[in-house]
């Protein structure tokens, strides 16, 4: 059984071995709707295709175009299985309802580092994604480059209040880093990069390490809104 959640997924359960990231362009906000609403009924419409996947998530994008997905999966094997055996007819069926989805890529990826505030409850209002790029693979910089951040936001003299969390996650081809932060609202994420320094953080020198760091290639900002959870019912 595949049940609908409104739940926002929780990106540090210790059984994900495979995070997925991967982006739609539709076009435009009247067929991000339609689009969300055509997966929930054809995955809805089918049992739950496999233990191995833990949770499967989509967003609307602030752009009014695209739409986000991740999906937990216990390994990449698991996700592999799933493709020869239930993707197709479920794409069919969302393209049927839907004609002219642009599937942007996939990216696999693994978690490595989460931050929050203690004790915070809040449900944010705003998935901020930021994808930062490296000048070819190299797994360690990878790590380094995460560590650093956190010795960046760990000495932020001015935290703007209403950032919740962040989840680093590691491409598994060692180029890219995926920071999917939990914002309370999208206009508190526009508040914090229009504040004073390149980014959210402040002038800092740590935060400047973090900006000029050997390889960094480029980086692009994405705000989304939480859409549909579908779980194993």
């Amino acid at each position: 059984m595949t049940r609908r959640t409104d739940a926002h997924p929780d990106l540090t359960r210790p059984e994900i071995g495979a995070s997925l990231f991967s982006t739609w362009r539709v076009g435009t906000s009247l067929r991000q709707k339609q689009t969300v609403e055509a997966i929930a009924g054809t995955w809805q419409r089918r049992p739950w295709p496999a233990a191995n996947l833990l949770g499967y998530h989509v967003y609307t994008g602030e752009d009014a175009s695209t739409l986000l997905h991740y999906s937990q999966w216990s390994g990449e094997q698991a996700y592999e299985a799933f493709v020869k055996t239930h993707r197709q007819e479920r794409v069919d069926e969302i393209d049927i309802a839907v004609p002219g989805i642009e599937r942007v890529g996939l990216g696999r990826y693994r978690h490595y580092r989460s931050g929050s505030r203690d004790g915070d409850t809040r449900v944010p209002g705003s998935i901020v994604v930021v994808d930062i790029e490296f000048e070819g693979p190299d797994p360690d910089r990878q790590r380094a480059w995460v560590d650093a951040v956190f010795e960046a936001l760990e000495s932020e003299p001015d935290p703007h209040p209403g950032g919740i969390s962040a989840h680093f996650h590691l491409s598994t081809d060692g180029t890219r880093v995926l920071n999917y932060a939990e914002w309370e609202s999208a206009e508190a994420h526009a508040a914090a990069l229009a504040a004073p320094g390149n980014g959210v953080g402040s002038a800092t020198e740590l935060w400047e390490r973090v900006q000029t760091w050997p390889g960094l290639k480029g980086s692009t900002v994405s705000r989304y809104e939480h859409a549909l959870g579908l779980v194993p019912g």
